[in-house]
């Protein structure tokens, strides 16, 4: 890991603190592990390990994973829970809360068997604590505020410590003021890699959580007491176009590890392959039990971990298939008005309501358009709804999107890939320019005394 990217900052400098020096001891400070953040938003190389026992590192998505120092043959890290702000997509930026510099906070890998030491230093305005979502701990090592421990104070340094009894998939976040501190983007990844680093060997192994904010437009801060109707919905808190590409080499065996701490269930899609379950937040999938699929529904609180081989070049969507999910800065409310001309309608409305924002006459593409010729301008620090560009036009997708990059040739920890894909002559869908005969169809019929119609009117527009 190139660690130049990373600034390391004692605890004492860290922005926004609003913690008083004499809280925390100096000398107790000086006793824990250094403390390594990272403010940008793009995915890190794996973070090979130097100490302890071997293992194959994952790639977070959008994000990085945490050194740690060996101290008597018990692998310490340090968390720090703080105020950050997380780049969403180019041009908008959100005031959350995480770990380290980010939201999510950095992945944590261990191998099974390790004994871990992680220090937690909490830099919030209010009490906070971490479940360690499936791991097998001590009772008093879970997290549970209240019920498990005393929580953590505003400018005090906890301690968990336990054994990685089982090789898996896991996460983690607080279980203090839950609703508000996860609402704040408040998560991170956990990944136990097997004793033997040929169990179950994959070339290359991604991770990411998705999450959700409902972030008003022209606001930064999220609205915490949102149920269902979030406007954000991300993967590691990006959103399309800023979600890094997963780049993969042709015939590379590919994993990836998907978990879920947002308020519903995701149906994950790949686009070109199929692919098997392997794994969950409960452990590993025998062969036997599994089956092929193109997308697998993932609920709120599960890990799943899919495995294919990325046998077919090109540039293949990766999404969630809830159509409301692969947009930004949704809008439940917005008119429809297809077939509706509205003329110059639109600016007259918007000089009197300035995001008066209605679907377009022929569909919503043609907001995108708009949006691009400054017809539409949107507030301050807000995302359009459908945006990202591709070597074909406008991809008009957002959210929970983003694309498997399958390229020949790649080195082995090459992870940025080299452009658009480049389709052989022949493979692209096109214009049919012959002279086609005209489309006919049949009348409906109508029986005689009309059609009966039962309707039934919706009662409201809530859920995902």
């Amino acid at each position: 890991m190139d660690f130049s990217k990373f600034s390391r900052r004692d605890f004492f400098r860290l922005a926004g603190a609003g913690i008083a020096a004499s809280t925390v001891s100096k000398v107790a400070m000086a006793a824990l592990p250094e403390i390594v953040s990272a403010e940008q938003a793009n995915t890190q190389a794996p973070l090979q390990p130097n100490t302890g026992r071997p293992y194959n590192p994952v790639v977070t998505l959008n994000g990085w994973s945490l050194p740690w120092r060996m101290n008597k043959g018990v692998k310490e890290f340090h968390l720090v829970a703080e105020p950050v702000v997380r780049e969403m997509a180019p041009g908008m930026k959100a005031h959350l809360w995480g770990y380290n510099g980010q939201s999510p906070g950095p992945t944590i890998e261990v191998v099974e068997g390790d004994k871990v030491r992680i220090f937690v230093t909490n830099r919030l305005p209010e009490i906070t604590s971490i479940h360690w979502h499936g791991q097998r701990l001590p009772n008093g090592m879970d997290g549970v505020s209240g019920l498990n421990q005393p929580p953590i104070p505003p400018g005090k340094t906890f301690m968990y410590e336990f054994e990685a009894k089982r090789a898996g998939t896991f996460m983690y976040h607080p279980h203090a003021d839950e609703m508000l501190q996860m609402a704040m983007g408040m998560m991170g990844s956990w990944v136990t890699h097997p004793k033997n680093p040929k169990f179950m060997p994959v070339d290359r192994d991604f991770i990411f959580l998705l999450n959700a904010y409902d972030i008003d437009p022209g606001s930064y801060t999220p609205k915490v007491n949102t149920m269902l109707d979030f406007n954000l919905w991300t993967f590691n808190s990006r959103v399309f176009p800023g979600i890094d590409p997963i780049v993969v080499r042709k015939n590379d065996r590919v994993r990836i590890r998907v978990g879920n701490l947002t308020m519903t269930n995701h149906p994950i899609h790949l686009h070109g392959h199929e692919f098997q379950v392997t794994g969950t937040d409960g452990g590993w999938v025998p062969a036997s039990a599994r089956w092929p699929e193109v997308t697998t529904d993932i609920a709120v609180g599960q890990m799943r971990a899919i495995e294919f081989i990325a046998n077919e070049p090109g540039d293949w969507a990766f999404h969630c298939h809830k159509s409301h999910h692969t947009m930004n800065a949704m809008g439940h409310d917005v008119p429809t008005l297809l077939g509706v001309k509205q003329g110059d309608l639109m600016k007259k409305i918007g000089n009197l309501v300035p995001e008066y924002m209605p679907m377009g006459e022929t569909g919503m593409s043609e907001m995108t358009e708009m949006a691009e010729m400054m017809d539409m301008p949107l507030p301050e620090n807000t995302l359009p709804m459908m945006s990202g560009k591709a070597q074909f036009g406008a991809v008009e997708m957002g959210g929970m999107f983003t694309t498997v990059n399958v390229r020949e040739g790649l080195a082995r920890n090459d992870y940025k890939g080299s452009g658009y894909y480049k389709h052989p002559k022949g493979t692209v869908a096109r214009e049919v320019m012959n002279d086609l005969p005209p489309v006919t169809r049949s009348e409906m019929s109508v029986p005689e005394g009309g059609m009966e119609m039962s309707v039934r009117k919706p009662m409201d527009h809530k859920g995902h």
